[in-house]
């Protein structure tokens, strides 16, 4: 009797069991058929961008046809995570050794797909529509085009570019050459006579780069990462965390903000002249609004790096902070914990780079090279910031020197003496 009434039981649980599965497919299917934020933001800013007039009228005046959304269904992304595609999102701000650190997944081979500040476009573009950046418009707009680009897809990012392309083609992709992947031979179209490209590859001559192109050869690739200095607050990314198309790894950068000034004082001198003056007695102050500034990208660096080293669940394994002081002194021995973090394999070729590049001359090591003498970097810039100035970033950034391990100086002597180390040893947990 009790096998009797079993099997009908058994049956019957496992058709609901069917059905269920069924209903969570077709759930997650139709989901993925919207583009993800829109569906949850319908008035990001992207949204709000298109339908502006004056950038709608541009568009029709140069008569241009967007690359319709590219969405490749589920099963396929799937496949993509069993395979195990990686997504690399290194977040910093401006000189903090970025470009070289990105290099450390750039020089990853054929099997790394790398872009190169994308959302520098970005933000130009709300720059020039809005007459300034409304820091969370921005932020969505941001992680809209990251989650866009993570799956290949560049139609969203397209809409940014100025020149808006013809056809998928542009010319004016900011940084093409920093990205080895947008000069690669499938990526590579015709020359053509007379159109000016101001980021042309370095290794063979292409025409302009074509975003199709780039699209289906983002997809061949094993792993994706993006590089940028514009994402502000780490928290503004949990879509991208949370998005089962995605397997997300996160690496912020920091510096001491000291360092940070006395490179963007070099990089950028006329923006600076007033410091310097102030700093050489002069009679002109520094303007307050320069020190809001500086005081404000501090504390944004701080809100996000607490943040992730807190660990909400979303981004348990998935947050990394690391120094440009430790990855300077110690190149490959941080290079090999970032790729131990992200899961990816560390490479001779990756090896090979880092060991050449990290002990270059003088003669290589210029203001926005990757080439660094990485152990001379570090401490540089001590005899370049006056100690006034150094003073001032001790005052508006001292939480966060603290959190990072940044000791401060109390006298010019203590600032220029190399034998006295403004670098405590300190372990981020990352696993």
């Amino acid at each position: 009797m009790k096998i009797k009434y079993t099997l009908p039981i058994v049956f019957f649980m496992a058709l609901v069991i069917i059905e269920k599965e069924n209903n969570i497919i077709s759930r997650v299917s139709d989901k993925l058929k919207q583009t993800p934020q829109t569906s949850q933001q319908p008035s990001s800013l992207s949204n709000v961008l298109l339908k502006h007039s004056s950038f709608r009228l541009s568009i029709s005046k140069r008569n241009v046809t967007l690359m319709k959304p590219r969405v490749e269904d589920y099963s396929e992304h799937r496949g993509a995570l069993r395979r195990g595609r990686k997504h690399i999102l290194l977040l910093t701000t401006t000189r903090t050794g970025s470009s070289f650190v990105g290099e450390f997944f750039n020089q990853q081979g054929e099997n790394m797909f790398y872009l190169f500040e994308p959302l520098w476009h970005v933000e130009k573009m709300l720059s020039l529509d809005t007459g300034g950046t409304n820091a969370t418009a921005a932020a969505k707009a941001y992680r809209d085009v990251l989650q866009k680009l993570f799956l290949c897809d560049f139609s969203l990012l397209e809409t940014f570019i100025d020149p808006l392309p013809v056809d998928h083609i542009t010319p004016a992709l900011f940084r093409r050459e920093s990205s080895s992947s947008l000069c690669e031979k499938s990526v590579c179209s015709p020359v053509v006579k007379g159109v000016f490209e101001r980021y042309h590859c370095k290794t063979r001559r292409c025409g302009p780069l074509n975003l199709t192109m780039a699209s289906e050869s983002c997809l061949k690739k094993e792993h994706i990462a993006i590089k940028s200095v514009r994402v502000r607050q780490l928290e503004t990314l949990r879509p991208l965390a949370e998005d089962p198309r995605l397997d997300v790894k996160f690496i912020q950068l920091v510096r001491d903000p000291r360092a940070i000034l006395a490179s963007r004082m070099v990089a950028f001198a006329a923006k600076y002249k007033n410091w310097k003056e102030w700093a050489m007695g002069g009679n002109v102050p520094i303007d307050d609004d320069e020190v809001r500034k500086l005081k404000g990208n501090c504390d944004n660096i701080k809100m996000s790096a607490e943040f992730g080293l807190r660990q909400p669940f979303w981004l348990r394994r998935r947050y990394m902070l690391v120094r440009y002081e430790d990855i300077a002194r110690f190149p490959m021995k941080k290079a090999t914990e970032m790729y131990k973090f992200t899961g990816i394999p560390f490479t001779p070729q990756v090896k090979s780079w880092i060991l050449k590049n990290t002990q270059a001359s003088k003669e290589t090591s210029g203001v926005y090279s990757t080439q660094k003498n990485s152990s001379e970097q570090v401490e540089k810039w001590r005899f370049k910031l006056p100690f006034k100035i150094a003073q001032v970033v001790q005052r508006v950034c001292g939480p966060t020197m603290k959190l990072f391990g940044y000791k401060f100086v109390s006298s010019e002597e203590m600032l220029t003496d190399k034998s006295i180390s403004l670098i405590e040893d300190k372990v981020f947990s990352f696993l």
